[in-house]
């Protein structure tokens, strides 16, 4: 029960981390390599809100968000769209963004392990004996919640169409009027405040510390090449692959070997399936 429990609580983590960068992906075809940056300057950005300037919590999380879309925004609009197209280009653009956002972190101060975030609920609950606290429950509804959310959005809004659209066939989408920089600023913005929510819903379970934003954009990478680049129901899929294949190896081997299972994945995939598991791409054209 607590592989079962536990897993499916890392499961979620991995989709929470993961769907703003296959989002971004899947829509513009942008890796969006400052992934990582975004989540842990909205994890700052709240603690500077709420501990320094006083501000209630969910004042401190709205603007920690509406700030990181904006940083999101204002990257495609006035780097990306210069580079778009230009593969090479683009990823290292966005990553060099990424350690510009983390290492000016670190110069204005932000070391060690002293930032923490609160908890939204103290106190631990008993699931079929197995203890587990509040904030990972919390943690995990607001995952289901915002998957529920995104698909709505993207199959009930004309939004969410136009960036499916987009995502299809852009040539399509282009013959229709629907505007492909338009909708690649929405979903930068979009996968920008995702990373941000994540941040916000997971960071209270450790420390808010810079070297994290790398691991977050290696997870989400994992996820992404495991589920498909650009396939939403892949990353959610490779999610609860690697969440449970993880929890699994805690159990019979290790924590220490927990990145060695992603990475196995990531190699394993690419072997035996190039496109991921759920991607739309032809694998004998990716092999050529």
């Amino acid at each position: 029960m607590g592989v079962l429990i536990y897993g499916t609580i890392n499961s979620i983590y991995f989709a929470l981390i993961a769907i703003g960068f296959a989002l971004v992906y899947g829509i513009s075809r942008q890796p969006n390599f400052a992934h990582g940056a975004l989540y842990i300057l909205a994890g700052f950005l709240t603690w500077t809100f709420l501990l320094k300037l006083g501000l209630n919590y969910p004042a401190s999380i709205i603007l920690s968000l509406i700030i990181t879309a904006g940083i999101g925004a204002a990257v495609y609009r006035f780097l990306l769209i210069r580079v778009r197209g230009m593969e090479a280009s683009e990823i290292i653009a966005s990553f060099a963004i990424g350690l510009a956002i983390m290492e000016g972190l670190r110069f204005f101060g932000f070391r060690g392990k002293t930032y923490t975030l609160p908890a939204f609920l103290e106190g631990t609950v008993s699931i079929a004996n197995v203890p587990v606290d509040f904030q990972r429950l919390i943690m995990t509804g607001i995952g289901v919640v915002l998957i529920a959310v995104l698909w709505l959005f993207t199959h009930h809004t004309k939004l969410g169409l136009a960036l499916r659209a987009i995502a299809q066939d852009e040539r399509a989408a282009l013959m229709l009027g629907i505007d492909s920089d338009f909708t690649a600023l929405i979903a930068l913005a979009l996968g920008s405040a995702l990373a941000g929510l994540a941040a916000i819903a997971i960071l209270p379970l450790g420390n808010i510390t810079v070297e994290t934003g790398y691991d977050i954009l290696i997870n989400a990478i994992a996820v992404c090449i495991i589920g498909g680049l650009g396939s939403w129901g892949g990353a959610v899929l490779a999610s609860f692959i690697l969440g449970f294949a993880q929890m699994l190896t805690v159990f019979l081997v290790g924590a220490q070997w927990q990145m060695v299972v992603a990475l196995l994945a990531i190699i394993i995939i690419l072997v035996a399936r190039p496109s991921g598991l759920l991607a739309r791409q032809k694998e004998l054209e990716e092999r050529v």
